[in-house]
């Protein structure tokens, strides 16, 4: 191999161990709670002192909801916390630092970047086809994907950060790819009190007990049996 070819290949290896120095250390794939507790004392001592401001990165208005406010640490290291945790994205860690109900009362959660990388590794794939491989319908507006077709040998799946079960991917009538919290939801909805109706959104049943959020996922509600069903968008 010459090395005109060679330098390239080096330089990639170089800039992508540059950019995840630390992906392989195991402290940094572990949702520590005082962590979150540390981060979430600096995001409120922020708040009280800048008359009610956050310290958010901007996002688009139609941004998923779980991925809309992910929290800029540029705003509070070092004034309010020494630096980002270990955990982090911006640290080496596979964890965004999000928060959720941004209205009410400002909740530091975090989002598994490997659901977010899976998915891009799929839409990678989907971009040489001109339509999205459905392969069954499964509710109004969801289908469930022929990964065949994207030459997949077996169907590729998330661990879910609140089960650890594993968890398949569905897609909408537009081609945008979802994971299929279904099977949390129903365990969930068995093991909790809450109360819902028809027509709720229950999604956000995952965060209760939970330091992680539902990144990347469908509306569901529940049937008059009080199980998980996907809700029409």
């Amino acid at each position: 191999m010459s090395l005109r070819f060679i330098m390239p290949l080096l330089l990639i290896l170089l800039l992508s161990g540059c950019m995840y120095p630390d992906e392989r250390k195991a402290e940094n794939k572990i949702p520590y709670e005082d962590q979150l507790e540390s981060v979430q004392k600096a995001v409120n001592q922020y708040q009280d002192e800048k008359g009610g401001i956050l310290p958010i990165k901007t996002r688009d208005q139609d941004t998923p909801i779980y991925i809309k406010y992910p929290i800029d640490f540029s705003g509070i290291v070092p004034n309010y916390l020494s630096s980002p945790p270990g955990n982090s994205f911006e640290s080496g860690g596979v964890f965004q630092y999000v928060l959720i109900d941004v209205e009410t009362d400002p909740t530091v959660k975090l989002v598994d970047l490997r659901i977010a990388e899976k998915i891009r590794e799929i839409k990678i794939r989907l971009q040489s086809h001109k339509y999205p491989p459905f392969k069954e319908a499964i509710a109004d507006n969801v289908y469930s994907i022929d990964f065949s077709k994207l030459g997949y040998k077996n169907e590729p799946y998330i661990t879910s950060p609140f089960s650890q079960n594993n968890l398949s991917f569905v897609m909408d009538g537009k081609g945008e790819i979802y994971v299929d919290y279904i099977s949390d939801l129903y365990q969930a909805l068995k093991e909790g009190s809450e109360s819902y109706q028809t027509g709720d959104n229950i999604v956000e049943i995952l965060t209760k007990d939970s330091p992680f959020v539902p990144a990347y996922s469908l509306p569901y509600t529940i049937d008059e049996n009080n199980e998980p069903i996907y809700m029409a968008k």
